[in-house]
């Protein structure tokens, strides 16, 4: 992570994002913990910090992170930006560990099929996916099977997709302090920097001793 050229050394940027990636916190509550710390930073900047920094972020826990299981469970929630719902997917392993996600505007078999797509060859093939009972999330693994050649086992059964439901909270509780997202973009990549914390939260990634910060900063080394 390449932090030339702003005015503050890394360290600071890097605790000014997570805080705002790892709490429900607004930025303006982000900029008040950071003058209790006698460093003058306006909310506007942090969110240009988080703006640019978190897909960075993102892309460095796709190489870095624990292989997940072959029995996935996906699920899409809600998510309003700028005023218009649009469409979450995400998808976990057996054991809660996040697989992927995929921020759309549109719930329809194009939308799952590209989430799918993304999380496999970010991943692995799976042999089973449990799905709800979405007809687009259906057609989209049907699609992605002929196409592929491949054999994933469709799953429906409603409680075992309880974990990826229950998932969704933490997703939800951290941006429900905040003014909402005023841009496609702009959730996108916030969602991304949140979902990074998710995964550390969830032990995706770190190493016995190894604090939540200390790895949300070596991602960023």
């Amino acid at each position: 992570m390449n932090t030339k050229g702003h005015c503050y050394p890394k360290a600071i940027i890097l605790q000014a994002v997570y805080f705002k990636l790892r709490f429900a916190l607004s930025y303006s509550d982000v900029e008040e913990i950071m003058k209790m710390r006698d460093i003058a930073v306006d909310h506007a900047t942090i969110q240009r910090w988080v703006f640019k920094f978190a897909p960075l972020i993102e892309s460095q826990i796709k190489k870095r992170k624990n292989r997940v299981g072959a029995s996935w469970r996906m699920d899409e929630t809600y998510i309003k930006v700028k005023g218009i719902w649009c469409y979450l997917y995400r998808a976990v392993d057996k054991l809660g560990n996040t697989v992927d996600f995929l921020l759309t505007k549109r719930r329809q078999r194009m939308s799952a099929q590209s989430f799918l797509i993304k999380a496999i060859n970010n991943n692995c093939r799976p042999t089973v996916i449990n799905i709800d009972k979405s007809g687009s999330n259906i057609s989209a693994m049907r699609v992605y099977n002929k196409r592929s050649f491949s054999n994933i086992k469709i799953g429906q059964c409603k409680y075992l997709n309880n974990i990826v439901e229950q998932d969704h909270r933490f997703i939800k509780w951290r941006i429900q302090n905040g003014l909402g997202f005023k841009s496609f973009e702009s959730a996108k990549r916030t969602l991304g920097g949140i979902e990074v914390v998710h995964m550390l939260r969830k032990n995706q990634m770190l190493k016995p001793g190894t604090s939540m910060f200390k790895s949300f900063c070596k991602l960023a080394a």
